[in-house]
C-alpha cells in the first residue's frame, strides 16, 4: 500500500492487494485477494479477487484506460451525434410528407 491511501468503516482487504497512491477505500467493503489499485483510485463498492482497477469511481482498468482515450473526442462525438440526430429528423419528416401525398 503506497503513500496517502484512505481505508474508511470496517473495510475487509485481501492478501497480496495492491493500492497505488492516495487510493480512498469507503463504507465497510469487502477487497478480495490479489487486487492491484492504481493510484487515485476510488473504491465504493465489494470487490472481487485478481480484480484490477483503476479510476473515479474505480472499475476495470482497461475499461477505464479506454475511456480517458474516448474521453478527449467528447466534444467531436457530441457535435456529430447532434449533426446526425438532425439528419434523421428531416428524413423522417420527408418520409412523412411523401406518406401523405400517396394517400391524397
Amino acid at each position: 500500500m503506497a503513500a496517502q491511501c484512505g481505508i474508511a468503516g470496517s473495510t475487509k482487504i485481501g492478501k497480496n492487494c495492491i493500492f497505488g497512491g492516495q487510493v480512498g477505500v469507503n463504507w465497510h467493503l469487502t477487497i478480495g485477494d490479489n487486487v492491484q489499485v492504481g493510484a487515485q483510485s476510488a473504491i465504493s463498492h465489494n470487490v472481487k479477487d485478481n480484480a484490477v482497477l483503476l479510476g473515479t469511481p474505480a472499475f476495470n482498468a482497461n475499461d477505464c484506460v479506454k475511456s480517458l482515450t474516448m474521453f478527449k473526442f467528447f466534444p467531436s462525438y457530441a457535435n456529430r451525434i447532434a449533426e446526425l440526430e438532425k439528419q434523421v429528423k428531416d428524413l423522417t419528416e420527408k418520409l412523412e410528407q411523401k406518406q401523405k401525398q400517396k394517400k391524397k
